[in-house]
């Protein structure tokens, strides 16, 4: 009798009665198969030190679907923009996209991971992203442990995506794309690169994979589009045509390197034999789906649309497409690059500013040239890395007005005519 029940068993495992649906047969991962869902809020996932040397524990929010009772689920992980000076994990662009993945069956994990740069400068930038993959990678440990030992978040290891919005979707490019030590030797020796914790970082949960299954790039960009290799890991991007903080094409981030956008990215993926779908919003500016108005609503709907039609291709599902990627803006014209040498991004770099004060200051500073008888370029970004003022001069000094900024951070560049340039933080009370 046993042997008639094996029999019965493997008959009806064949034709698929006994195991669990394939991907996406339900509807689920495709739409939106639960009406709600459930959010644990300050998850620690590690702990790490922070560019000013303190320490930071490093939590996240998990979104899941309420009532869901699936036993191996993929998960995405979202990290948040703000150049990489300030916000949350529960800001609302990255907040809203783990609701409506998980009313699709995903589980998502919003991640806060270190801020700051110090000293304001490539250098300074560099180690900024690289804490922030350090911290990313972290967080993919975590569910890595999880699935291995108490197994809360019910994860299918072998589907986990990370994304994210601005600075985010740029953490999510380096993940993938920064593997090497010799890709960043300009910027920090192999002792400062050793000690800060190298690719992996010492952020926490060591010893298990950070192995992932795809990239979602939303107005990131990667400091040079050369990391991306052949045979490297498919990812999808979206971005708008007058981007102002992160550049559709090529431009410098924060005054203090150039970075490629996800146009050039594109151009190079496809040279390359990479699949890259882009989505372009031509003639819109900055993470459009971030807000509650109609405008970023409708928004969030297309980046939802299109981020799905990602996500289940590398699930494996066959269903049709609801948003396929669009003509992209622009042919640029490609660099030769090597892949160990970012310094054709470089900004050339010099100490132009003989003195700024007072900074911090109520109104006005004053910026003292450290050369006469020359123009220089000023630029003012807010922290968002976008463009606030832009003036030149022809004197030994310039009074930066305060004007109708609001009080906080901002990055001053002044650049001459020979491409140099220098870079400060200075702060309007």
């Amino acid at each position: 009798m046993r042997k008639i029940y094996s029999v019965a068993f493997t008959l009806l495992a064949s034709v698929g009665l006994l195991t669990a649906q394939t991907p996406c047969s339900t509807g689920r991962y495709a739409t939106d198969t639960f009406t709600a869902f459930t959010t644990t809020t300050n998850v620690v996932y590690g702990n790490a030190i922070k560019a000013n040397g303190s320490p930071q524990s490093l939590t996240m929010n998990i979104c899941q679907p309420a009532g869901d009772i699936e036993t191996a689920r993929p998960l995405i992980i979202w990290a948040h923009g703000g150049s990489f000076s300030f916000g949350t994990a529960g800001d609302i662009d990255v907040t809203a996209l783990s609701q409506r993945f998980a009313k699709k069956g995903f589980v998502c994990a919003s991640i806060n991971y270190r801020l700051g740069i110090s000293p304001i400068d490539s250098v300074g930038l560099v180690k900024a992203v690289l804490r922030a993959v350090q911290d990313m990678k972290a967080s993919v440990r975590f569910f890595y442990k999880d699935k291995l030992t108490n197994n809360t978040y019910k994860i299918d290891t072998n589907n986990i995506f990370i994304g994210g919005s601005s600075a985010g979707a740029v953490t999510s490019l380096h993940y993938a794309y920064l593997n090497k030590q010799c890709e960043i030797n300009q910027y920090l020796s192999a002792a400062t690169f050793s000690a800060l914790g190298g690719l992996e970082g010492l952020s926490g949960n060591p010893g298990y994979s950070t192995k992932v299954n795809g990239i979602i790039n939303l107005c990131g960009a990667l400091a040079t589009y050369g990391w991306l290799e052949s045979g490297d890991m498919p990812f999808c991007s979206m971005h708008g045509t007058v981007d102002g903080t992160v550049n559709y094409q090529r431009a410098g981030a924060l005054g203090l390197l150039v970075i490629d956008g996800s146009r050039y990215i594109k151009k190079h993926a496809v040279a390359i034999g990479v699949t890259n779908p882009l989505y372009t919003w031509y003639g819109v500016d900055h993470v459009p789906y971030a807000g509650t108005s109609a405008s970023a609503l409708a928004y969030m709907d297309t980046t939802v649309s299109f981020v799905r039609d990602y996500l289940v291709s590398r699930l494996g599902c066959t269903v049709a497409p609801i948003l396929p990627p669009n003509p992209p803006a622009g042919n640029p014209i490609l660099y030769p690059y090597n892949i160990c040498n970012v310094g054709v991004n470089e900004l050339a770099s010099s100490n132009l500013i003989g003195n700024l004060y007072p900074n911090p200051s109520d109104n006005n500073m004053t910026i003292e040239f450290s050369s006469a008888n020359t123009t220089h370029q000023i630029e003012l970004f807010d922290i968002t890395g976008k463009v606030v003022m832009s003036d030149a001069s022809m004197q030994s000094s310039y009074k930066l007005k305060k004007n109708n900024l609001s009080s906080g951070m901002y990055f001053l560049k002044v650049s001459d005519k020979d491409g140099a340039s220098t870079t400060r933080k200075v702060i309007f009370k």
